[in-house]
């Protein structure tokens, strides 16, 4: 990369922090979490976010939209929620003069920068799928024109690990499509003091925009450009095989708990959220510690677990943990 880029990678930092300051006036905590989702951003990615009800997950995505500039919408997926009323459909309209009907299309809340799926379990599978094409291709097809969206764009899809009464597993294929699979746990004893105190007064604190829509565009095409080493993305690769059941490079002691491992995607995730992770840090380089801090947030989602690994009460992240200490840091 250029000098120039290294400025750029130092500006992104300080604006990094800046973001951090101002969600802060309305998050308490969850900074893991937040960086996450910047990064799934910086990316042009789609992040998913576990956690029971009231961890903060709608109030993070609204700030990070309101700091960022974004036109942000949110849409409570419900059991009888429709593929057009997330994608929009084409309506008969009647001149008032000439009395001639004409197709005019309304869009729908998918046209935007910042869309907040709440509950994304909650609807059919054909309602789900409408979120597909517009997630892997940035655009919607209705009838017989298909619709770009404006970029930046990404999904941040919410659910409810714990309850599923009356809902939809997502399939494998759309869980693949979320760059990462983000964990949002309880807030510390001090951490829901604080937001205790906070949100029982009148006082908000105002949010600032640190970013534009133009400039998050100009970051997604920089951390592409991100420079990598081949021992880098071999340690990647390696990583990701290993999951792979009854190959040469499978690990036993992770594969024999599982169906099925994670895709060529999952290597090509791992390293580009890991030149998006050295841009935030400052650097115009990625280290193996980059790909190593991703890997939980990167795989969890895409190991599809057999009944042994139920049988023993190991989750994915355990897995993952165990596939980490077998294939060390080069």
């Amino acid at each position: 990369m250029s000098q120039s880029a290294a400025d750029i990678a130092k500006s992104l930092a300080t604006a990094h922090t800046g973001l951090r300051h101002e969600i802060r006036k309305r998050v308490v905590g969850q900074d893991a979490t937040l960086d996450l989702m910047m990064l799934a951003l910086l990316c042009g990615g789609h992040a998913l976010l576990l956690g029971v009800p009231g961890v903060g997950k709608t109030l993070m995505a609204a700030t990070m939209a309101k700091a960022l500039k974004l036109d942000f919408r949110r849409v409570q997926f419900t059991p009888d929620l429709m593929p057009a009323d997330i994608t929009g459909a084409e309506v008969l309209e009647e001149d008032p003069v000439t009395r001639s009907y004409s197709r005019r299309f309304l869009p729908g809340p998918i046209f935007t920068n910042f869309l907040l799926a709440d509950e994304i379990n909650r609807t059919p599978p054909k309602t789900q799928a409408a979120l597909l094409q517009a997630m892997q291709e940035k655009q919607v097809s209705i009838g017989r024109e298909t619709y770009t969206l404006k970029p930046p764009f990404v999904v941040l899809a919410t659910q409810n690990p714990i309850e599923m009464e009356g809902t939809y597993p997502l399939p494998e294929a759309q869980l693949d499509r979320f760059l990462f699979c983000i964990r949002v746990s309880y807030p510390t004893e001090e951490e829901e003091m604080s937001i205790v105190r906070e949100t029982t007064t009148q006082e908000h604190g105002t949010i600032e925009p640190v970013m534009t829509p133009e400039e998050i565009v100009s970051l997604q095409a920089l951390v592409r450009g991100v420079p990598v080493a081949d021992d880098v993305v071999r340690h990647a690769v390696r990583l990701v095989g290993a999951t792979r059941p009854n190959t040469p490079a499978a690990i036993r002691e992770v594969t024999d708990y599982l169906e099925v491992g994670a895709s060529p995607r999952a290597s090509q995730t791992l390293i580009l959220a890991s030149k998006a992770r050295a841009l935030l840090a400052g650097r115009v380089h990625v280290d193996f510690a980059d790909v190593r801090a991703l890997a939980l947030p990167v795989l969890r989602h895409r190991l599809v677990l057999n009944f042994k690994s139920r049988a023993e009460g190991l989750d994915a992240d355990a897995l993952i943990n165990r596939l980490l200490e077998k294939v060390p840091t080069p």
